[in-house]
């Protein structure tokens, strides 16, 4: 603990005698420290926060048009610092003065891209900071990015919708006379091979056509014959006549009565089938019992021995039923011989000319894709054209600016105070470093023990410096004098630190 004391009180003693050299490499250091602070240029941050609401006008294709709208602001806020935008900033604010030549102006160009940073804070919420010379050309830049920013946002959008109609209108132009042509095409080619054929459409849809509808006649056909079968074998178990009971004389039916039995026949087979009274089968045939109910009305009864040989009503409606059925059966099947016979004209004209078949298949395929793609663009068109109207007359993007720019009344960096106050303690250190070393390259012993240790021999003893009343006084004077530049140096950080403040207290 001892030699520790004692090579302290050696190091401050080694300083203390090379005290001058000390103080004059701190004011060298603090001077020229102070002259590099006072140099740096001071920075003024101005912020500005904007918020963006998205307004949904359309109720359709929410989430798409709500996508393409923050890809747009996202697009916007990361080309506001393009050179084109940059030009027009340094152009509207005070950096026009500085500009003379095309090359200052790419100056400025390059350092505002250093200066603007924007950020998104939230999904909508953008803050612009600015880093500039001066407080109120920060606020200015600062204004004129927000100016761009809706400007780009709004202006910008009706242009690319603009810009999108013109185009869809020229597409739509093209594909329609692609596709007149594509119609000419088809229409020619169906006036020399498909003229004589039946159906519509390629020979491929003809003949698919074809075989829907011959199956279909297959099943009415099926059907019709298996009612005619049933009405048949009902017919062959009725009686055609109806004999009258006991001795007397019993009234028969006439026409209109025979009529009346019919038509409720077939009713009632309708109704057997399924069919509802919305049915229009049995609509009409409700219709015709009506007629014939009023019919029966006026029709006398006939009596006597003649009326035991009447006819049978519900004979008689099962042969009207049979009649129908026969007729019915009579048309579908010579509908199947002709369905069979264009099929068979469908299927020859296939095996005879394939090379029309394929070209004409491929006339259809290429109309129907340019019919399809024209459609398409008709809808598109429309599209924008309502998005076009929507933009016009109102604003689907709302910009609110939500913390206007500010004009800092103070730099933001450097912060002079500290490193004044920094440079101050470096100076002395460096003051105190230098003596230091110096007493170090010098062989000196301030206290016996160190000369004993030295050499290796005892010390006996030391004596003190004796001065007389000139050299005190002498030392006394260069005290003072050292007192007096040590304290002029902290006068001078004193009066550095109060100019900086009156600095800042004037503002930007």
């Amino acid at each position: 603990m001892g030699s520790i004391f004692e090579e302290i009180r050696a190091a401050i003693h080694a300083v203390w005698m090379r005290r001058w050299i000390a103080l004059a490499v701190a004011w060298v250091a603090c001077l020229a420290g102070w002259l590099v602070v006072s140099q740096m240029p001071s920075s003024y941050e101005s912020r500005a926060r904007v918020f963006v609401q998205l307004r949904q006008i359309l109720p359709t294709e929410n989430a798409a048009t709500q996508a393409e709208q923050q890809r747009d602001i996202d697009r916007v806020r990361q080309t506001l610092t393009s050179a084109v935008n940059l030009e027009k900033v340094v152009r509207g604010t005070d950096l026009a003065a500085t500009v003379q030549t095309d090359r200052d102006l790419a100056d400025r160009i390059a350092a505002l891209q250093l200066m603007i940073k924007i950020t998104a804070q939230q999904d909508n919420l953008f803050e612009i900071s600015i880093t500039a010379a001066s407080g109120k050309l920060a606020r200015q830049i600062a204004q004129k990015l927000i100016d761009l920013f809706v400007e780009d946002n709004l202006a910008g959008s009706r242009d690319q919708t603009s810009q999108s109609l013109r185009f869809l209108d020229q597409q739509i132009d093209a594909r329609q006379k692609a596709l007149q042509d594509a119609d000419a095409k088809r229409n020619d080619f169906q006036a020399r091979y498909l003229g004589t054929l039946p159906g519509t459409g390629s020979i491929n849809d003809r003949v698919g056509q074809a075989r829907q509808q011959l199956a279909q006649v297959d099943g009415d056909l099926a059907a019709a014959q298996s009612a005619l079968t049933t009405i048949n074998a009902q017919m062959a178990g009725t009686p055609a006549s109806a004999p009258g009971g006991g001795g007397g004389a019993v009234a028969s039916y006439g026409p209109a009565r025979a009529r009346l039995a019919a038509v409720q026949g077939q009713l009632s087979d309708a109704r057997a089938k399924g069919y509802t009274e919305n049915h229009p089968d049995v609509i009409a045939l409700r219709s015709q019992l009506a007629a014939a109910q009023s019919a029966a009305r006026g029709e006398p009864m006939v009596g006597g021995a003649a009326a035991a040989a009447a006819g049978n009503p519900l004979y008689m409606s099962l042969q009207a039923m049979r009649a129908d059925k026969m007729t019915q059966v009579a048309a579908l099947s010579q509908r199947k011989s002709a369905i069979q016979g264009d099929l068979a004209k469908l299927q020859s004209a296939m095996t005879d000319n394939p090379a029309a078949a394929a070209e004409q298949s491929q006339i259809e395929r290429d109309y129907q894709v340019l019919k399809d793609q024209y459609d398409k663009l008709l809808s598109d068109r429309e599209q924008v054209r309502i998005r076009s109207s929507v933009q016009n007359e109102t604003d689907a993007v709302k910009f609110s600016v939500i913390d206007p720019p500010t004009q800092p009344r103070a730099p933001t960096a450097p912060n002079r105070t500290l490193l004044l106050t920094g440079v101050l303690i470096a100076g002395l250190g460096a003051g105190v470093a230098a003596a230091f070393a110096l007493g170090q390259l010098n062989t000196t012993y301030s206290t016996a023990g160190r000369l004993e240790r030295a050499s290796g021999m005892p010390v006996i003893g030391s004596i003190g410096e004796v001065l007389d009343e000139v050299q005190v006084a002498l030392r006394r004077r260069r005290l003072k004098l050292f007192a007096g530049g040590l304290a002029a140096l902290g006068v001078a950080w004193v009066g550095l630190l109060g100019a900086e403040m009156i600095q800042r207290g004037m503002g930007a």
